[in-house]
């Protein structure tokens, strides 16, 4: 314990060493993030004076080269977390600019080998860890029950309790046998929601039986193979949050999650400046409600300035003096991201595996319906889907793996079902869409194109839910690069 008493209410409680050992405790809970592709000097002085560390985004990333050198940057002006959220597939950060070399979870769920999963989140390990990165908010370990879920999808292994838990557990066993901290997401389950926690806060209402047997089962087999970190979920579950989401919520974070299923591994926020906190009760009070709930690091998010920041760590402050915020909360969580910290110098347990594994691995999720015959002079109608904010903008599509065809891509509500079949004359047709069953844009331009051309192919690059009559079929199980180029392989040979 420090000099400090929990309990303090007043300022005149602290010494000016206390004060600034408070602000340093404050400091370390935060994981904050820049512009650029180089640390400015604001970070590097908050890093120096306690700062927990900092989460990369995709604009940080612009080579694997870059992005080592950006790490020492960092690591030179204090001892850092270093996060992103690398899960393959659509939500990659090293690859943002070019999509990621892995698919996600939902192909690895649908090829269900679970030595290829720890081989592929093994691999992505490797990439993080060369590039100075240690630690991963990934894998997903909600189970997708919610076919429209708009923030999921296939980013989750799949819509069945055991599969998804085994795969968690592998892609742990891949990522921290590099080295490279898990932190499984988002508890105590995302899966069945239907809201998007970046823009308002879902609801899983749910009993406390369907709860334990399908939410939580992931989690707590996440707990038992070891993971170092979870992040939490801003949902809201009635019967254990009440009006509250699970990030600031002490049954969810210290009573069940602490107490019932005896997690004592780094307790990590879903970003806080997303609206599901931001329009309740604010980013400064969420981070103050999110530590007195239970949680050990505040991941801010890509919005919050280095102002905001400050208000932040003040906050904090002001919390601990006023009694609202027990001093003992910011010991335990720097005791724990301490342990987190000395486990970052373990040495890897084996050799790499090297990425041609992704490859493999999308190859293997492909599947068919069909027959994907040669291409003649191709016209690929790729139908744009809206990105979304846990994805961003990441490329996808057929160009890089068709370079001998047209490609259009077209809006959906633009779309001229016509024109494009006056253009596919004589030549094969190749329709590519990404989640259409959550789109009714996507499938009434779908089904306009095949109505015209029955002969043609679907490539469905999300998940294979609505499935329109084509002559051939093809599901990805996700838009990654290497999602695109195994089912590009079935034309090409």
């Amino acid at each position: 314990m420090s000099e400090f008493s929990a309990g303090a209410s007043s300022q005149s409680e602290f010494s000016a060493d206390g004060d600034r050992g408070l602000e340093r405790l404050a400091a370390g809970t935060l994981l904050a993030a820049f512009p650029g592709t180089t640390a400015p000097d604001w970070i590097l002085r908050e890093l120096a004076d306690g700062l927990g560390g900092v989460t990369l985004f995709g604009f940080n990333v612009e080579a694997p080269e870059q992005l080592a050198a950006l790490s020492r940057q960092l690591r030179d002006a204090g001892d850092p977390v270093i996060s992103l959220d690398e899960e393959g597939g659509d939500v990659t950060r090293l690859a943002y600019h070019v999509g990621s070399p892995y698919p996600g979870n939902a192909a690895l769920g649908a090829v269900d080998d679970v030595e290829l999963t720890r081989r592929v989140y093994r691999a992505i390990g490797d990439d993080l860890a060369r590039c100075g990165v240690n630690l991963d908010m990934a894998p997903d370990a909600d189970v997708n029950t919610a076919d429209d879920n708009p923030v999921i999808g296939t980013r989750s292994f799949g819509s069945d309790t055991d599969l998804v838990s085994r795969h968690t557990v592998a892609a742990i066993a891949g990522l921290q046998q590099a080295c490279v901290a898990a932190c499984v997401k988002h508890f105590p389950g995302h899966g069945a929601t239907r809201q998007d926690s970046h823009l308002e806060i879902p609801v899983v209402d749910v009993p406390r039986e369907v709860l334990w047997e399908r939410e939580l089962a992931p989690f707590r087999a996440a707990i038992e193979a070891g993971t170092k970190s979870i992040m939490t979920a801003h949902v809201r579950v009635p019967y254990l949050t009440g009006t509250d989401p699970a990030t600031l919520s002490s049954s969810a974070l210290t009573e069940l999650l602490r107490g019932e299923l005896g997690f004592d591994g780094v307790v990590i926020t879903d970003a806080l400046d997303m609206h599901a906190i931001t329009k309740s009760v604010g980013l400064a009070g969420g981070a103050v409600l999110s530590l007195a709930a239970g949680s050990d690091l505040l991941c801010l998010g890509p919005l919050p300035t280095r102002e905001d920041i400050q208000e932040v760590k003040a906050g904090i402050v002001r919390a601990v003096r006023e009694g609202r915020l027990p001093l003992a909360r910011l010991e335990e969580a720097a005791e724990r991201t301490a342990r987190l910290r000395s486990w970052f110098t373990q040495p890897p347990e084996e050799p790499r595996d090297g990425n041609v594994i992704g490859l493999t691995a999308a190859r293997r999720a492909v599947k068919v319906s069909g027959t994907a015959a040669p291409l003649v002079n191709p016209f690929v109608v790729e139908v744009d889907t809206p990105p979304t904010i846990a994805v961003g903008d990441v490329p996808w599509g057929f160009a890089p793996w068709l370079p001998d065809a047209e490609i259009a891509r077209v809006k959906p509500d633009d779309a001229d079902a016509t024109a494009l079949l006056e253009r596919a004359i004589g030549r094969s047709l190749v329709i590519v869409v990404k989640d259409a069953h959550r789109h009714q844009a996507s499938q009434d331009i779908v089904s306009a194109l095949l109505a015209g051309r029955p002969d043609a192919t679907v490539v469905e690059m999300g998940l294979p839910i609505w499935r329109p009559p084509a002559a051939t079929y093809i599901a990805t199980y996700g838009a990654a690069r290497a999602n695109a180029q195994a089912a590009a392989e079935l034309f090409t040979g």
